[in-house]
């Protein structure tokens, strides 16, 4: 990397705008420098920003581009503390990668997700008839989407009830952009590798019918998973399968009420709900700036920028989704679109998301019930009073008042 390079490369700001606004700064990139050298508010050095969805689909899927490559860099991001463990799955590359995921998908099938769904569904009426019982105006975000998937995820997994608050909080504590949260993020990524360690090696001495014990057993030949594959594994998926689906609920929902329109053919057309709903991954931003990069193994073109050997890339699922390359009228929400490609909502490639299908089974019951039980929900604020969370790295409503 040149003395020029480091000097031309632009500061992403990635900053929180109003409500569910995209970034604009992002936005702009992708028309104007869709492959682009730019600085992180953390992290050493500088790092390629690729905000086009081809590219996008190139650097995720491309095995010139490596997750493994990061353990033990301080690289460019946007949290002061990694999120990612160095072990993980998600900074592994195949073949290791593909060894992985093949053993967890052995374990946590669609059967198994949609066997939960009554469970799910019983619980969602529940919460609902809290909220019912509570009277309007009420908080969505209290009743319904900072709980379900919680609940959802530790029943599949099997978490004692009195354990979920506190790892909750250690889940929000990893998220944080703030510098003067950098020592709360340590110490949260600590506890929660501490707490499965312990609780995924008892469930390997004595297996019961939960997600945990059936990846703790899951065999493929000879293969399994080692016991820090197991601990960091069951870390995650309780972190990613209820943090992202609670403010996919709020986000969501919010969406609706603020689009009448939509909401409207929704309810006229409730067989609707399940493409609706990938329509509204699809356009919402659902988190701040980028996520976990990648690093080039060797001298790659790519929209016409040379990146070289060791350079760090970082992707942008959010301006993928609204590329007009890609999408027709990409900044309208259509319940009726045609998709060309498959919206990178869940991420690409080797790195797909895990637990994509619990996610949607959980806001297909959540969303889907809350619109046919409250036929007159709405906000009960205007909705700039609307107060959003500003230091995560993702987007959300702090509350979500509703009456009906």
């Amino acid at each position: 990397m040149t003395a020029a390079e480091i000097e031309s490369a632009r500061t992403c700001p990635f900053r929180h705008d109003d409500a569910l606004e995209p970034d604009p700064y992002l936005t702009r990139m992708r028309t104007e420098a869709p492959v682009a050298r730019v600085r992180m508010p953390y992290g050493t050095g500088t790092c390629w920003l690729v905000t086009r969805y081809a590219d996008v689909r190139t650097v995720t899927s491309d095995r010139r581009f490596s997750r493994a490559a990061l353990a033990g860099r301080d690289f460019p991001r946007i949290t002061p503390e990694p999120i990612a463990q160095s072990e993980a799955i998600n900074l592994m590359d195949p073949p290791a990668l593909n060894r992985v995921r093949r053993l967890v998908v052995k374990a946590f099938t669609t059967p198994r997700v949609e066997a939960l769904r009554p469970w799910t569904q019983r619980t969602t009426d529940a919460l609902l008839d809290t909220m019912a019982e509570h009277g309007s105006p009420a908080d969505l975000v209290a009743h319904l989407a900072d709980r379900l998937p919680l609940m959802t995820i530790s029943q599949l997994m099997d978490i004692p009830e009195a354990d979920r608050p506190r790892l909750r909080r250690w889940a929000m504590a990893m998220m944080s952009m703030s510098a003067a949260d950098r020592a709360s993020a340590v110490e949260a990524k600590a506890a929660l590798r501490a707490y499965f360690t312990e609780l995924t090696a008892a469930r390997r001495r004595a297996p019961g019918d939960d997600l945990i014990s059936s990846m703790a057993t899951a065999r493929i030949g000879e293969e399994t998973l080692d016991q820090d594959e197991l601990a960091v594994l069951a870390m995650l998926l309780l972190v990613t399968g209820h943090d992202t689906t609670t403010y996919d609920i709020c986000n969501s929902v919010y969406t609706l009420l603020t689009h009448p329109d939509h909401l409207a053919q929704l309810r006229a057309r409730p067989e609707l709900l399940h493409q609706a709903l990938e329509e509204l991954l699809r356009f919402i931003p659902f988190r701040q700036g980028v996520g976990i990069p990648r690093v080039a193994l060797e001298d790659v073109e790519l929209g016409g920028r040379l990146i070289r050997a060791g350079d760090t890339v970082h992707v942008s699922y959010l301006t993928a989704n609204r590329d007009g390359l890609v999408y027709e009228r990409p900044d309208e929400l259509d319940f009726e679109r045609e998709a060309p490609a498959p919206h990178m909502a869940f991420g690409y490639g080797s790195h797909h998301c895990l637990g994509s299908h619990l996610a949607r089974m959980v806001l297909q019951v959540s969303v889907g019930t809350l619109l046919t039980r409250f036929p007159g929900l709405r906000l009960a604020v205007p909705p700039e009073e609307v107060r959003w969370n500003t230091v995560s790295i993702w987007r959300y409503p702090l509350a979500l008042p509703v009456t009906w």
